[in-house]
């Protein structure tokens, strides 16, 4: 996707992980953003200001005090213009000091002056991550509208395993393109502070000077209505380090999760590992791994559903036994048993009220129509989105989709090639005529 005329700052704080900030640098720069970069003073032990200059093409604010700086207020000139703020690798340090409006560094100080969207990728050993202070920190910067890139679990600089490596940059860049995309799509802008879900309803009062009035609710077709969505891969592990999985982003699934939320539904959001944020803080996410977690979320929530939306792709096998170690290599040959996991769309099929509408989704090489009819049959669904990866943009790893949506009534309709946001439109229009006509 063209960033072309976006402005992004990329922040770095001391960690080891720094150097795959250049990569990212060189992602963001060369799909056409400008990129500013602004350190801390220990980040300079990991790379060089040359490197980040030769990169960026910009000079770096590392010092608040430096005679060199472009302004003699860098942070508040840089807050001005920028249109996005991330920051890769986060410390525990920096997460604490963003967490507690200290700013006491040129990267802390722009931060606390930025009002625009800041995406932050955490970076530390997992004893560190899991710390109840870094934890708290964590959840108070993303209820104040922080995007959060959780680390993914790997092999530590330390050599240990577990959960805390920065998140690759290609997924971080993919998280802030999506971003992007979803902003220009819908014509809104995305401020860095966002009301949280529990602050809906509130009176708009006492210190902050406004009249005492109250948010109206949002009023839609779906207003109070329950949706269920999964989206995202799943996971299925082999050993602590390895899983089976593929290539989802889980992008699809999460635009349309905001787009029901959009129009007022009680959105829940059962997403597999994904990087993509929501744009929607009233989409409530719970964040599953393997295809187990996922069906007995679904489970528990499926009864209340007024809507259920099954987008995510989930592993059809996982491995019979998971290995408590790391598995060495040892021979040429490697061979798993798998098993099948559960049939989450299946199952809901069969659970599924008269007054319940279910949507699956069918990804397919071959036979696309024939094979989406008879998933479409057997797993007793009301509405079937179809995408084949014969159609250039569409399935995985694109900010695109083309889609087909087949009906119970074998009613078929076929659509051109749009953004992921807007195909999410098109997804909701469709279940909306479709809820409108059970209702009648």
């Amino acid at each position: 996707m063209s960033l072309a005329g976006k402005h992004i700052i990329v922040g770095l704080s001391g960690g080891i992980a720094a150097y795959k900030t250049l990569s990212l640098i060189r992602l963001l720069v060369k799909n056409g953003a400008s990129v500013k970069t602004v350190t801390t003073p220990n980040t300079l032990h990991f790379v060089t200001k040359l490197s980040l200059q030769t990169l960026s093409k910009n000079n770096v604010y590392n010092d608040v005090f430096s005679e060199v700086n472009d302004f003699s207020t860098e942070h508040i000139s840089l807050a001005d213009w920028a249109d996005a703020m991330i920051v890769a690798p986060a410390t525990a340090n920096t997460i604490g000091k963003f967490a507690n409006g200290i700013a006491d560094d040129a990267l802390s100080t722009t931060f606390l002056a930025l009002n625009k969207p800041v995406f932050v990728a955490p970076a530390m050993n997992s004893k560190m991550y899991e710390n109840p202070a870094v934890q708290k920190n964590l959840q108070t910067l993303i209820q104040r509208g922080i995007h959060m890139i959780e680390p993914p679990v790997g092999e530590l600089a330390c050599g240990d395993e577990g959960k805390g490596r920065m998140e690759e940059p290609e997924a971080i860049f993919e998280c802030i393109a999506g971003f992007f995309l979803t902003e220009s799509d819908s014509g809104k802008s995305f401020p860095r502070r966002r009301e949280s879900p529990n602050d809906k309803g509130l009176t708009k009062g006492g210190n902050d000077g406004t009249d005492g009035q109250v948010d109206p609710a949002p009023t839609s077709s779906f207003h109070e209505k329950k949706i269920l969505i999964t989206a995202g891969p799943t996971h299925e592990a082999i050993d602590p380090v390895r899983f089976i999985g593929n290539h989802s982003s889980g992008l699809m699934g999460i635009c349309i999760a905001d787009e029901f939320a959009n129009q007022g539904a009680d959105v829940v959001l059962v997403c597999g590992p994904s990087a993509i944020a929501s744009k929607n803080s009233a989409v409530k996410r719970i964040d599953v791994v393997s295809a187990k977690d996922m069906f007995e979320v679904c489970k528990k929530h499926f009864e209340s559903a007024d809507i259920t939306v099954c987008s995510a792709a989930v592993a059809d096998y996982a491995p019979k036994q998971i290995a408590g170690q790391k598995i060495k290599k040892k021979d040429e040959n490697l061979v798993l048993e798998l098993v099948k996991n559960p049939d989450i769309l299946g199952y809901l099929g069969k659970q599924k009220t008269k007054k319940q509408i279910l949507v699956g989704f069918a990804l397919e090489t071959e036979n696309e129509l024939q094979n989406a009819e008879n998933k479409l049959k057997s797993k007793h669904l009301d509405m079937l989105v179809l995408n084949s990866l014969n159609d250039d943009g569409a399935g995985f790893g694109h900010q695109t989709n083309k889609i087909s949506v087949l009906f119970a009534n074998k009613e078929a309709k076929h659509f051109e090639l749009k953004s992921k946001p807007n195909v999410a439109k098109d997804i909701v229009n469709e279940i909306t005529h479709l809820y409108s006509v059970r209702a009648t």
